[in-house]
Parts: structure tokens; sequence; C-alpha cells
């Protein structure tokens, strides 16, 4: 367990800089966000108010107050976002492929170690989780920092106060990575973590049969993402239909089979086929 621990603090530590970086962007972004949307809405808003002839009470009538959910949908709060994800989807591969093409082949002192090459498995997909659970832990704690922000630049009377639950809800992008119930969390953190299993063990595979391995790779996450897709496939070509909790139930018991498959696969492949 000790050495399980300390290849998953390992794999972070190589990461840090980076996450680190991805942090202080999202952190400036979003605050840059808030206060520059916010001046510009002002703006709007004060110019509409005074081409109109409106009492703020009528704009707020006619327009509606000015909400945190006019920065949640901007380039500036949501491509941070976005650009973690797309940092740490890239890092699923690089997490292997930086050990064999690393400058000294880095790997080769990896698989060597006195350790069950399991444990290097699940050392680096536990890294990367964590970096996922971070980085949204750290959008839950900012938030309510911003939107206070952004309550201190509205005035009052122009202002449409709401919850930070109700914000979370209000962005599509929000409440995909901030899930209202544990049961969204898990559909959206179970899907991730299908999607990583089924990454490394067509990398695992690539790193098995080079050449044929890509192709085997490919074939393997068109397979599993057919299989999981199945119960949708089936209610639009067939004449079926799955309620919504049948639905979840086989979406869930195929989400842990493939997971279960592939992890057991992609060991299975690191141990027996990858050689050093």
């Amino acid at each position: 367990m000790m050495r399980y621990i300390k290849l998953v603090n390992f794999e972070i530590n190589r990461f840090s800089k980076i996450y680190l970086s991805l942090l202080l962007i999202t952190l400036v972004s979003q605050f840059a966000g808030v206060i520059i949307v916010t001046k510009s809405l002002l703006k709007d808003a004060r110019e509409t108010i005074s081409n109109e002839k409106l009492s703020e009470a009528a704009y707020i009538a006619n327009y509606g107050g000015i909400d945190f959910t006019h920065i949640t949908n901007t380039l500036l709060f949501v491509g941070p976002i976005a650009l973690s994800a797309v940092a740490l989807i890239f890092y699923i591969f690089l997490i292997w492929y930086r050990d064999w093409f690393g400058k000294n082949t880095f790997i080769y002192r990896i698989l060597m170690l006195p350790t069950s090459r399991l444990s290097i498995y699940f050392s680096k997909a536990t890294a990367i989780f964590l970096m996922v659970l971070g980085l949204i832990a750290f959008q839950i704690i900012i938030l309510p920092m911003e939107n206070a922000l952004f309550h201190t630049n509205v005035p009052e009377a122009l202002l449409n106060e709401i919850s930070i639950s109700t914000i979370t809800k209000a962005s599509q992008v929000l409440a995909l990575i901030i899930p209202s119930t544990f049961t969204q969390f898990l559909i959206s953190y179970g899907i991730g973590l299908m999607i990583m299993s089924i990454l490394f063990t067509a990398i695992m595979f690539e790193r098995s049969f080079r050449i044929k391995g890509v192709v085997m790779g490919l074939v393997y996450c068109g397979i599993a993402i057919a299989l999981f897709l199945a119960p949708f496939f089936v209610m639009a070509f067939g004449d079926f239909y799955f309620y919504p909790n049948e639905l979840f139930g086989l979406l869930l018991a195929l989400g842990i089979i493939l997971t279960g498959l592939s992890v057991w696969l992609g060991a299975w492949l690191l141990k027996n086929r990858v050689t050093v």
C-alpha cells in the first residue's frame, strides 16, 4: 500500500507545475471575467436606461435584473474549465507515453520496481482522478468568491441575486462538473472513469502490439462505446422503450462491466504483454 501511495504522489508531482498553472489560469481568467463582463453589462444597462428614459424599476420590469449567469456563459469563465478538461484528457496519454519516450526512457525503471504492475496501473489512474476532483473542488471554492465580487460591483437596484445552487444548475458546464445530486455525480464521474479505463486499455494494446495494437485499441474503443450506447440504439431503431429507472440501471450495469473489463484487460496486458 505504501508503494502504491508513493507512486500516486510521484505521478501527481510530475504534473504539479502544469496542474498549478491550470488552477492559476482558472483563478485569473474567471475573476477577470467577473470584472470585465460586469462592467460591460452595467454599461449596456445604463445606456438602455438613458436611451429609453427608463427608471431602474422599469428597466428591471422590461429586461430583468443582472445575475451571475451572465458571467458563467462567457468564454473567460468557461474557457479555463474547457482548457483544464482538455489538458487532463491529454494527460491520460502523456502519463504513459512520457515514460516510454522521455529523455531517459523512464518506463524501464518503473516496470523494474519491486512492486506489482497493477499498482503502477492504478497509481496512474488514481492520480488523474484525484486531479479531476481537485479542479472541481477548486471551482466549488472560488465560485462563491466570484459571486460575492459580482455582488459588490452591481448596484442593488439592478442586481438579481441568486443562490450558488441555482447558478450551477443554470450553467450547462457547471451542472456537468458540479452535479447537484449524488446520482448525477455517479453518472458524470462514473462515465469519466469508464472512458479513462477504456483509453488506458487502448494504450496498453498499442504498447503491447505496436502498429497492430493501434488497430486493436481503436476497435476496442469502438466496441466499448457501442456496448454502452446499446440501450439508446435499441430504443432508436427497435420497437422498444426503457423507463428512466430501467435505462439508468442498464447504463450503470454496462458502465461497471466495461470499467471492470477494461481495468482487468489493461492490467493483464501491462503485466503479461508489455516488456522492458
